[in-house]
C-alpha cells in the first residue's frame, strides 16, 4: 500500500532541521526500497524549508504511522503538523524513474484536497515527461477519494496547478519541492 506524508514545519524549525540532517538522511535510508519519492518543500524565496514529502509503500496504515511519527525531525518537535494518507500510483514508478531525471527545471508538489465527487483519477494524457509521481489520496481502507497530490515539473507555479481540475477541490496548495536525499 502506498502512503504520502507531507511533514509541515514550524516557524523558524531551519535551525533544528540542519541539525538533524543526518539523523533524518540515515532515517530514509531505512527506507530505501520502499520510498517512491522524498525531498524538501521551500517557501516563495526557494530557499526556506518547509516541510517535507515523502511517498512509501508500506505494508498497512499502522506501519506507515510509525514510519511517519518515528521521522527524527517529527520527534524533535520541527514539524507542526503531518498529513498522511493513503495514495494510488497511478504512475508506477518512483521518481529515480522520472524520464526527466532528479534536477533541472522548476518542480513543485501540487496537493489537491477532496471535496465531493472524484476529480483527476486518471493521469493526463501527453504528461509523462513532466509528471514525477501522480495519484489519488485515499481513505485508509482505500475506497474514499479524499483528494489528488501531484511531483511535477512546470514552467511556473500556475502551470503547477493547472495539473487539477480547480474547481473540485475544497483547496489546491502548490509547493516548491525538490528531489530530496543524499548530495
Amino acid at each position: 500500500m502506498e502512503f504520502i506524508c507531507y511533514h509541515r514545519d514550524r516557524p523558524d524549525s531551519l535551525p533544528l532541521r540542519e541539525e538533524l540532517q543526518e539523523a533524518h538522511w540515515s532515517y530514509m535510508d531505512g527506507f530505501a526500497k520502499e520510498l517512491i519519492a522524498r525531498g524538501p518543500t521551500f517557501a516563495a524565496d526557494g530557499e526556506t524549508p518547509t516541510g517535507s514529502v515523502h511517498i512509501v509503500d508500506a505494508p498497512d496504515a499502522a506501519s506507515a504511522r510509525a514510519f511517519a511519527f518515528d521521522e527524527p525531525n517529527y520527534q524533535a518537535g520541527a514539524y507542526r503538523d503531518v498529513l498522511l494518507r493513503r495514495w494510488r500510483n497511478l504512475l508506477g514508478r518512483t521518481m529515480w524513474d522520472f524520464p526527466g531525471g532528479l534536477t533541472g527545471g522548476n518542480r513543485y508538489f501540487v496537493l489537491g484536497l477532496g471535496a465531493g465527487q472524484a476529480a483527476d483519477t486518471d493521469v493526463p494524457p501527453g504528461r509523462d515527461d513532466d509528471l514525477i509521481a501522480y495519484g489519488p489520496l485515499l481513505s485508509d481502507d482505500g475506497t474514499a477519494w479524499l483528494g489528488t497530490a501531484v511531483l511535477l515539473r512546470a514552467q511556473d507555479a500556475d502551470a503547477a496547478r493547472a495539473v487539477l481540475t480547480g474547481d473540485r477541490y475544497a483547496a489546491v496548495e502548490v509547493h516548491d519541492w525538490e528531489c530530496g536525499g543524499r548530495r
